[in-house]
C-alpha cells in the first residue's frame, strides 16, 4: 500500500533531490560492499544491498547521504558502462543460462540468452563464451544485469583455451588471412639491381620461416665498413588497397604468442615467396651505407630495388658460438661466409660503441620462452640471453631504419615514423627533483634537449643501482608513431623509421611504399595520414595485452605445484603502489604480486611509498625499485592466472614497547636513507 502512494513517491523524490551527488568509479570488495573512487583519490562506502545495482568499474552518479552514522553512497545514474563486449564463462542455475564475466573483480552469474541462431544446447557448464551486456539495473525500468551470448569460444577443458580466449578477449583473429590460388608480382616500375651472386646472409632463430633481412658487408682497409641491408618485399606482391592490403591494414602486425603465432600475411607470402631462403631468388628493397671506423653513419645513403640470393641461412646460437668461443661444435661456414660473419660483427661493434657514447643503448634483457607439448600443456621456459649475433642484427637493423628516416624526412617530409619526447612535460618538475636529490649532474634545460636526454640515459646506465633509473621512467613519455618526422629521445636518435619488417608491420608496408616512390621517382602509392599512429598504437597495445595474457595463463599452469615444493626464485621489483609491490621473477620473466601483509602483516610498522618507490619497515627503507631478492610462491590463482608471493626474509615480531635507542635511531633513519 505505502510503495504505490504517490504521495509518498513524491516525498522521497523531494528528499532525494535536496541530498549531495558525487560522480565517481565503482569498486567493489570480496565481501559483497564496495566503495565509489572519487577522482580526488577520496572513496565513500557502499552498502551491499546498493552494490546489487552496479558492477565493478562503472562510472556513476551517487547520492551521497548518512546510514547509521556512516557516510554512505547510493548509485543513481550510470554515466559509463564499465562492461559491454566480454568474455566469460557459462554457468547453469536451474537449468537457465548465466555467464560468469572472466575478471578478478566481477564474481556474480549474469542471467543470460543466446543471440539468435546461436544453439542453447551447445553451450556447457564453464565453456568459454563472447557476451554483450543488454541490459543494467540503472537503465530504464531494468530489475537486474543481462546479456546476450553471441558466440560460444571453446568447451571449458580445452587446452587451447589460452589461445582462443585471448584472441577474442582482445578482439584478434586466430588464424591466419585465408590463402590466394596465385601470386603475381606486380608491375611498379622498379628497374632491380641483379646482387644474385653477392654472398648475402641471414642470422635468425633455428625456427624462424619469415625471414625478412639478409645483409652483406665489406670491411675495408681504412676501418670503415659498407653495409648493404636487403629486406624482403612483400609491397611487389600487394597492391594498394586491394583485399590483402586491406587485410594487413586491419591485422597491423603479426600476432607473436608464447608456442605460437598468426601472421599478417599469408603464409605462402610470409614464410615462402618472400622469405629470403637459402639459395632462393627473391625480390627485396636495399640500403646501401658507408659507416667510418668510429661507427658513423656517412651521408652516402643509397636505396635501390634489387634481386638477391641468400648465401647462408645462418642461426643466432651457431654464430654466437662461432665468435665468442671460437667455434660451433657441429658447424663452421665456409670462407666466404666467415668473412661475411667476422665484418659484420665488426660493423656491429663500430656501431654499438657509437651509440653508446652519442645515443643510448638499453641494457639486455633475456627473452623467455615457453616450450609446450603436442598437447599443449608447459613443459619448461627457457632464457635466451641477447647474445653476439642477436646484437649484430639489431646493430643493422637500427642502422636501416635511421637510413629510411632521414631519407623520407629529406625527400617527404612524411613517413611512418617512430618518436618519444623525452619526459612529460607534466611530470619533468618531479623529476628534477629526485635528480636534484640524487645529485644528478643535469639542468632542467638540458633534459628538454636531444642531447641533454640522451646524456642522462648514458648516466643512468653506469650508475650501481637500477632505482632512479626505475624511478625516472614513471615520468617519461610513451614511444609514439607518427606520420611526420621527430626525435626518438629514448633510443637518442634524431629521427627513427622502421622498414625493416614489412612481413610482419604494416607500417613497415607504407614505408616500402614511399622508399620505392623515392628510388623511382614517382609519386608514392600511398602516404600516410594523421591516424596512422593510433591505428598502429591500438595494434601493438591489444597484441602485447595479448602476449601478457597467454604468458600469464602459461606461467599459472606451470606454476601449480611452487607453492607445495616452497621453489625459491630470484625477484626484481618493477613497481610499487601502496597495496604492495610488484615483481619479475629473473627465472622465467613471470609477474608477481607480494602484498604488504606477506612482507610483514602489522599495518603500524610497514610503509609502501608508490610516488618515492620504496618500502619502509619501521621508518627505515627496507625495498626500493629494481631491488632483487628471494621470494618463493605463496598462492597460485588459477581463475584469475595471477601469481602471489612472498619474501624468503622475514621480519621478526617487535614488542609493544621498544627501547628508547632503537626508537630514537628508527626517527633519524629517513633522512639517512
Amino acid at each position: 500500500m505505502f510503495q504505490d502512494n504517490p504521495l509518498l513517491a513524491q516525498l522521497k523524490k523531494q528528499i532525494q533531490e535536496t541530498l549531495p551527488k558525487k560522480e565517481g568509479t565503482i569498486k567493489a570488495t570480496d565481501r559483497g560492499f564496495g566503495f565509489l573512487e572519487i577522482d580526488n583519490k577520496d572513496s565513500i562506502f557502499i552498502p551491499p544491498n546498493y552494490m546489487k545495482n552496479v558492477m565493478h568499474g562503472d562510472r556513476v552518479m551517487a547520492v551521497i547521504r548518512t546510514e547509521k552514522e556512516r557516510e554512505v553512497a547510493e548509485p543513481q545514474e550510470l554515466i559509463e558502462q564499465y562492461l559491454n563486449r566480454f568474455i566469460g564463462r557459462v554457468k547453469l542455475i536451474r537449468d537457465r543460462l548465466h555467464v560468469v564475466p572472466d575478471h578478478p573483480q566481477l564474481k556474480d552469474a549474469i542471467k543470460a540468452r543466446p543471440v539468435k541462431g546461436l544453439n542453447p544446447e551447445l553451450l556447457k557448464e564453464g565453456d568459454w563464451v563472447v557476451a554483450m551486456m543488454t541490459r543494467h539495473p540503472l537503465v530504464g525500468d531494468n530489475k537486474t544485469f543481462f546479456c546476450e551470448i553471441k558466440e560460444k569460444i571453446t568447451d571449458s577443458n580445452d587446452k587451447i583455451a589460452p589461445w582462443w580466449v585471448t584472441l577474442a578477449r582482445h578482439d584478434l583473429p586466430n588464424a591466419e588471412p585465408a590463402p590466394q590460388e596465385s601470386w603475381s608480382m606486380l608491375d611498379e616500375g622498379l628497374e632491380r639491381e641483379d646482387l644474385t651472386d653477392l654472398p648475402f646472409i641471414t642470422i635468425d632463430g633455428e625456427s624462424t620461416k619469415d625471414m625478412d633481412d639478409a645483409l652483406y658487408t665489406i670491411a675495408k682497409e681504412d676501418g670503415s665498413f659498407e653495409i648493404t641491408i636487403a629486406i624482403a618485399d612483400p609491397t611487389s606482391y600487394i597492391a594498394v588497397g586491394d583485399k590483402m592490403d586491406d587485410e594487413a591494414r586491419q591485422r597491423g602486425f603479426t600476432i607473436y604468442l608464447p608456442g605460437r603465432n598468426i601472421p599478417m600475411l599469408p603464409r605462402e607470402l610470409s614464410d615462402e615467396l618472400c622469405s629470403l631462403l637459402e639459395d632462393e631468388k627473391r625480390p627485396t628493397i636495399c640500403c646501401r651505407v658507408t659507416v667510418d671506423a668510429d661507427g658513423v653513419i656517412q651521408d652516402d645513403i643509397h636505396f635501390f630495388a634489387a634481386w638477391i640470393k641468400s648465401q647462408g641461412r645462418l642461426s643466432y646460437d651457431n654464430v654466437s658460438d662461432l665468435l665468442e668461443k671460437g667455434e660451433c661444435e657441429g658447424w663452421a661456414p665456409n670462407a666466404v661466409i666467415a668473412e661475411q660473419i667476422h665484418a659484420l660483427h665488426k660493423f656491429a661493434n663500430a656501431r654499438s660503441a657509437w651509440r653508446a657514447n652519442n645515443a643510448v643503448v638499453f641494457p639486455d634483457r633475456p627473452d623467455y620462452r615457453f616450450e609446450l607439448s603436442e598437447d599443449n600443456d608447459v613443459i619448461a621456459i627457457h632464457t635466451d640471453p641477447r647474445r653476439t649475433a642477436n646484437r649484430m642484427i639489431e646493430e643493422a637493423m637500427i642502422t636501416a631504419n635511421i637510413c629510411a628516416g632521414r631519407a623520407l624526412r629529406d625527400k617527404f617530409g612524411l613517413g611512418v615514423f617512430n618518436y618519444h619526447n623525452g619526459f612529460n612535460p607534466e611530470k619533468l618538475d618531479t623529476a628534477m627533483e629526485f635528480l636534484t636529490n640524487a645529485e644528478a649532474p643535469f639542468e632542467k634545460e638540458q633534459l628538454l634537449t636531444l642531447e641533454g636526454f640522451s646524456a642522462l640515459r648514458r648516466w643512468l646506465n653506469a650508475q650501481d643501482s637500477t632505482y632512479l633509473d626505475n624511478r625516472l621512467r614513471k615520468f617519461q613519455a610513451y614511444s609514439e608513431v607518427g606520420n611526420t618526422p621527430a626525435p626518438h629521445y629514448a633510443m637518442g636518435l634524431d629521427v627513427y623509421a622502421t622498414w625493416t619488417s614489412p612481413i610482419r608491420k604494416y607500417g613497415d608496408m607504407i614505408n616500402h611504399r614511399l622508399l620505392k616512390a623515392l628510388i623511382s621517382g614517382q609519386e608514392p602509392s600511398q602516404t600516410p595520414d594523421d591516424t596512422v599512429g593510433e591505428e598502429i598504437a591500438l595494434h601493438r597495445r591489444n597484441h602485447r595485452m595479448a602476449e601478457r595474457d597467454v604468458a600469464d595463463w602459461l606461467y599459472v599452469r606451470l606454476f601449480k605445484n611452487a607453492v607445495k615444493e616452497e621453489t625459491v626464485f630470484t625477484a626484481e621489483i618493477f613497481d610499487i603502489n601502496r597495496a604492495g609491490m610488484r615483481v619479475r621473477l629473473l627465472e622465467n620473466g613471470a609477474a608477481a604480486f607480494i602484498p604488504a601483509p606477506l612482507i610483514l602483516d602489522n599495518k603500524a610498522r610497514i610503509e609502501c611509498n608508490g610516488e618515492l618507490g620504496m618500502i619502509n619497515i619501521d621508518k627505515v627503507k627496507e625495498y626500493q625499485l629494481g631491488d632483487q631478492f628471494e621470494v618463493k610462491l605463496a598462492e597460485v590463482r588459477a581463475a584469475t592466472r595471477q601469481l602471489v608471493a612472498k619474501p624468503v626474509k622475514q621480519f621478526p615480531d617487535l614488542t609493544a614497547e621498544a627501547p628508547a635507542e632503537a626508537t630514537e635511531t628508527n626517527s633519524e633513519a629517513p633522512e639517512k636513507a
